[in-house]
């Protein structure tokens, strides 16, 4: 499996706190504690996303540089469902993260959905939402160690049945036994290497 290293290069509550740079931009979004704090760490190898069982932990839109092969930033967002927080504070996340989205900085957004449940209601809202954006998803179903090996070919089967928007993958990984980091580290670089084209702004 290739080897990334990686540092935090901004911590944003508001947009102007969005860093400037070069880069393509990866986003992980995904419901309150699907595990992308975990996946973060398994796939850099180092531990620097904040892991916690308290849903809602991540609060702030957090940005790693990530020395990969090709080079790009993966972004962390909080998870949708974090609605213990004020209405004050969730107006001000709800406005921070569609102009964030409506920017022309998004290159791939990593879908990630719990593999024992499927896409549940938020996740087709994210889905829905995305789509009209016309930004490229990749979907990431985690936790593959929750599930028996027995049962994973039939649960993937469902989910493909159901449909769901992908343009690459559908990944199955677990943070925890590592399984599949290589394949959705590797299918990564590959779409970043093919090119990925920046939208317009909307």
């Amino acid at each position: 499996m290739m080897l990334w290293r990686a540092q935090l290069i901004a911590c944003a509550y508001r947009y102007d706190q969005v860093p400037p740079h070069h880069l393509p931009e990866v986003v992980m979004v995904g419901r309150s504690n699907v595990g992308k704090s975990s996946l973060i760490n398994a796939m850099i190898g180092q531990r620097l996303a904040k892991v916690s069982k308290t849903p809602g932990k991540t609060r702030s839109v957090n940005f790693f540089e990530v020395q990969g092969d090709p080079p790009f930033v993966l972004v962390d967002l909080p998870g949708y469902g974090f609605a213990a927080r004020s209405g004050g504070e969730l107006e001000l996340w709800r406005r921070l993260i569609e102009r964030y989205f409506r920017s022309s900085r998004v290159s791939l957004v990593l879908q990630l959905v719990d593999f024992r449940h499927g896409f549940l209601k938020n996740d087709r809202q994210m889905e829905e939402y995305l789509t009209g954006l016309q930004i490229p998803v990749g979907v990431v179903f985690t936790k593959l160690d929750k599930v028996s090996g027995s049962r994973r070919k039939s649960a993937l089967d469902a989910y493909v049945k159901e449909g769901f928007r992908c343009s690459i993958g559908p990944f199955l990984v677990s943070s925890e036994t590592k399984e599949g980091l290589g394949d959705l580290k590797s299918g990564l670089s590959l779409w970043l290497k093919e090119g990925s084209v920046p939208r317009e702004g909307l």
